[in-house]
């Protein structure tokens, strides 16, 4: 039975329908979650601005739509290039523009802000507040209705268009200032209207009569029997473009899908994106479709089908006619860990470190927090130090180290502690855990931060102990904390499809709820490449392979779309204004440089490295981005000491800097790495100076060969020599074969090496 299907889970879920059992611990293996927080522990909040056939599903958490489900005043929807939002006055829309603000810290932010809003409105009734009617892979419909009466809308990522369905009576489109009608327009179909230096236009059926009210509000009379319009905000004012829109409005927008497949034998993600339609009237079918930077960019596909763009926060957004498009992505690999370092003048170094981070190992595993954040963190931190000690032949302490994390994972996954444990919520799917951190539970926050690191871990012991990880041992409740964050089946009642990822925009959000003037959003993009790498691991371990394909897709894509809107490492997306090296907060509305506890510069710049494994390798994608992010850490610094205030201590997460820039310069990497300098509490000492040691002796990674195998890493000496890794998690030997022709044969449950030496 795959992991993520319907019996296991469902079985497990099935077990909360009983009122008697709501207080008891339900069983999953060795493990147990409870039905219901312990004492005056907060529970999950309730998402009820669904309608009744959304309310079958489980909620939809922690997407750019979110605040629609879970406040009757919803915030601002971000849906690119379109802001939305669904108000009593009607359905808001707009189409923001650049607005550049500065900070404190001497640099800007870029928010593109929803204002000054066309407001299309039913004139029959007066809607109640907006529910979450229907939602697929990039569009959304929201109900606004009053008992019998309903006018649907859908709105999605890249669409320049609204789709209005009415079920009686006419529409009313009220303007923020006084436009003037374009009677370029050649179709009595068409209002197309010019106002604050933008275009919109609304599309009516045949037989709609546009009448003037006043220069800021205008009455479609609608013909019986034709409850539909489309509006959009046109990208210029040509005549050529409102007559594009014109043809395609009527083509609305039934459902969307991104559908993925990983080809091992070539290392390469696609991803399918289609649209299904229904014409209104006419016989066009194709919607004009909004293609981002990470999906036109390089993608030869669709270069010659691009038309018109619009300038938005992730760049331009370039239109396409049609249903379907594809994007390609290689898939660059990681392995679990590293082989041992040999002799160098560091030996004595690392072996002293060992040795002091074995001795505080169990103090280190949980150093800050007390929940599900730290402790993930706190157990990867080991798990990363059990891989050195064990590569560089210590045995006996890795066994130690297992035994460790064993007995803290166990204290959680067994419900029997009374501060400690996991919930699943069936009324809105979900598993959260206590003590809550960072609004883990009151907002639905970071789930794939928080449980990134715990399936990691799991993965890795599996490697080890493939007994004690088994589904009906300790394995079960990783199941389930894998189906809460990445479930592959959608409309599900137990766990929402991919609950953090946005197919579209290609990466996560982080916010459960979604509230806020800026729309969802995400900071640290490296957690998130974690939590995927932890996926594809788990899959491996497990023989899941459909799960772990879909890790490698949402792997390859999230760090396609960091690479483009977090780093822009290809000049299309940050414009001239935004004065710093990369973004570390990403918003639906706006991107900044800060985080959401400190303006110091260290900490900002760290959060989208952290944690640094063995799977963020792709961090040196661009070698170049590399030292030019890592030379701002000093003027940053600068102003930020002028504004009176100090990193304590001054060399915070001094381990990350060095291994990030041993991506691009092992031998200077480990010219500036203190042994008793600060080290980020996700990391060791251990671990720091091995990942230091072990680049500086087989070079920074080679993006350049692929393998035909998931767990692969490639690295290149200057002299030109190469360095083969490559991982078989499964328990019978395999044969790997590198795109350069290289070729190796890998035990069961081992780390083949080739080359390099």
């Amino acid at each position: 039975m795959k992991l993520l299907h319907a019996g296991a889970i469902a079985a497990l879920v099935a077990l909360l329908v009983a009122p008697e059992t709501l207080a008891q611990p339900v069983k999953t293996g060795a493990g147990a979650y409870l039905a219901s927080p312990r004492g005056s522990d907060l529970p999950v909040p309730r998402a009820t601005m669904r309608t009744p056939a959304m309310q079958g599903t489980a909620a939809q958490t922690n997407q750019w739509y979110s605040s629609l489900i879970f406040d009757p005043k919803p915030s601002v929807l971000y849906a690119q290039p379109l802001t939305v939002r669904a108000g009593p006055a009607g359905l808001e829309m707009a189409l923001p523009s650049r607005l550049v603000v500065p900070t404190e810290r001497r640099d800007v932010e870029i928010h593109y802000p929803h204002q000054d809003p066309l407001v299309l409105s039913p004139v029959a009734f007066d809607p109640e507040p907006a529910r979450l009617a229907k939602a697929s892979d990039w569009t959304i419909d929201i109900e606004m209705a009053r008992g019998a009466d309903r006018m649907m809308v859908t709105v999605g990522h890249g669409s320049p268009y609204a789709y209005f369905q009415l079920s009686r009576g006419d529409v009313r489109v009220r303007l923020p200032a006084a436009g003037e009608r374009v009677e370029a327009a050649m179709d009595a179909r068409v209002l197309a209207l010019r106002f604050k230096g933008k275009a919109y236009a609304v599309f009516g059926p045949t037989g709609v009569r546009w009448e003037a009210v006043s220069p800021t509000e205008w009455i479609g009379r609608l013909p019986a029997g034709a409850g539909y319009f489309s509006a959009a905000a046109l990208p210029d004012e040509q005549a050529d473009t409102l007559r594009l829109f014109t043809r395609h409005a009527h083509a609305f927008v039934q459902d969307t899908r991104a559908d993925w497949r990983y080809d091992p034998a070539t290392s390469q993600v696609q991803t399918t994106f289609t649209a299904t339609t229904r014409a209104m009237e006419g016989d066009e079918q194709r919607p004009l479709l909004g293609l981002y930077p990470h999906q036109w960019f390089g993608n030869a596909s669709v270069a010659d089908r691009l038309g018109a763009s619009y300038d938005t926060l992730r760049g331009r957004i370039k239109l396409l006619a049609g249903t379907q498009f594809r994007t390609t992505a290689t898939y660059t690999g990681f392995v679990p860990f590293w082989p041992g370092v040999g002799a160098s003048a560091r030996s004595d170094d690392l072996r002293s470190v060992m040795k002091t981070d074995l001795r505080n190992a169990r103090r280190m595993m949980l150093e800050i927090g007390t929940g599900p954040y730290w402790q993930g963190k706190g157990l990867q931190r080991i798990v990363k130090l059990m891989d050195v000690v064990e590569q560089q032949g210590d045995l006996a302490a890795r066994d130690e180290l297992l035994k460790l994390l064993r007995g803290r994972i166990e204290s959680w996954f067994s419900g029997e502690s009374r501060k400690t444990y996991f919930h699943y919520d069936k009324a809105v799917g979900t598993v959260v855990a206590y003590p809550e951190e960072y609004f883990s539970v009151q907002q639905l926050n970071d789930h794939h931060f928080h449980y990134g690191y715990w399936i990691r871990a799991m993965a890795e012991i599996a490697l080890r102990d493939p007994a004690w990880a088994a589904r009906d041992q300790w394995g079960g409740m990783v199941d389930l904390l894998v189906a809460d964050i990445a479930t592959l089946q959608r409309g599900r009642a137990d766990f929402p499809f991919l609950r953090t990822f946005d197919a579209y925009e290609g990466h996560s959000w982080a916010s459960g709820i979604g509230l806020g003037d800026h729309g969802n959003n995400q900071e640290a993009s490296s957690e998130a490449v974690n939590a995927w790498a932890a996926l594809i691991l788990w899959g491996e371990v497990t023989g899941n392979r459909e799960l772990r394909d879909a890790g490698i897709y949402l792997f390859t894509t999230e760090i396609e779309a960091a690479n483009h809107y977090w780093f822009d490492i290809h000049g299309q997306v940050l414009p001239p204004e935004y004065r710093s090296a990369e973004v570390s907060m990403l918003f639906g509305g706006k991107y900044s440089h800060n985080t959401w506890w400190t303006d110091e510069p260290r900490q900002i710049k760290g959060i989208n490295l952290l944690p640094i494994t063995t799977a963020s390798t792709y961090l040196g994608r661009d070698p170049r981005f590399v030292r030019r992010s890592l030379a701002t850490l000093k003027p940053e610094t600068e102003i930020y000491s002028a504004r009176l205030k100090r990193a304590d201590p001054p060399d915070i997460w001094q381990d990350l800097f060095a291994k990030y820039l041993a991506l691009a310069d092992p031998p200077a990497a480990l010219g500036q790495w203190e042994r008793w300098g600060s080290v980020e509490l996700g990391d060791t000492r251990t671990h720091a100076l091995h990942w230091l040691l072990s680049l500086d002796e087989m070079g920074p990674p080679d993006f350049s060969v692929v393998a035909d195998t998931p767990l692969f890493s490639v690295f290149r000496r200057p002299d030109g020599r190469r360095t083969y890794l490559a991982y078989n998690a499964g328990p019978t030997a395999i044969a790997v074969r590198f795109s350069d022709g290289t070729q190796m044969t890998v035990p069961p449950r081992t780390l083949g090496r080739a080359g390099g030496k």
